[in-house]
């Protein structure tokens, strides 16, 4: 399965914001990697700004460059403002659900629970990441897999309630999507009018 493997820390720092999870490097340095990254005069240009926010929320999200266009495409063939929908398309997806639902602490590990057959959809065993949930779907964590550790530690911390989209039993690791969330509901800090700028060119 593709997926980004190089320095996590050091992208987390480009954009000075947590993309892969709970951080301390960017309290120890809170400045952009490299030679420049404490320069306080960075002009970008508009195609620079706009290539950035698209790379954020790939990283964000967990996608390479052509599973994101898919989407992207997709979010563009279908009714409603594009922008939104990209973004209900994004947490809609089953390894993303997982996270919110507070299975794992990070979306890499929500795709490592997804595709080592530790996650069921109304039944079935799911082992595609990128499987898109529907509302009125549950999501439980397979009978077998239930005692697993790094499970219980994410649910010990998990703030799955505050989402409006999701409900959640601990007790019986079992989560159900209410319904597909509007913009204003999703925590991401994502400009995803940059991105759709960005593909109209």
């Amino acid at each position: 399965m593709a997926r980004y493997r190089g320095p996590k820390q050091k992208i987390a720092r480009r954009f000075r914001e947590p993309i892969f999870g709970p951080s301390n490097a960017l309290e120890r340095k809170p400045y952009g990697p490299g030679q420049h990254g404490r320069s306080r005069y960075s002009r970008k240009s508009e195609y620079a700004i706009q290539l950035d926010e698209k790379q954020k929320a790939k990283y964000t999200y967990g996608l390479l460059e052509r599973q994101f266009r898919n989407t992207y495409e997709k979010a563009n063939a279908q009714e409603g403002v594009t922008g939104e929908v990209l973004l209900q398309l994004l947490e809609s997806r089953l390894d993303n659900v997982v996270y919110r639902l507070g299975f794992a602490r990070t979306r890499r590990q929500a795709r490592q629970l997804v595709s080592h057959k530790h996650v069921v959809v109304n039944g079935q065993l799911v082992n595609i990441p990128s499987f898109h949930v529907k509302p009125g779907d549950v999501i439980t964590v397979r009978p077998k897999s239930r005692n697993l550790e790094i499970v219980d530690d994410a649910l010990s911390g998990s703030s799955a309630g505050k989402y409006k989209w999701i409900e959640l039993d601990k007790k019986s690791k079992t989560g159900k999507f209410l319904n597909i969330p509007v913009k204003e509901e999703i925590p991401e800090n994502i400009n995803v009018q940059l991105i759709i700028e960005l593909y109209s060119k």
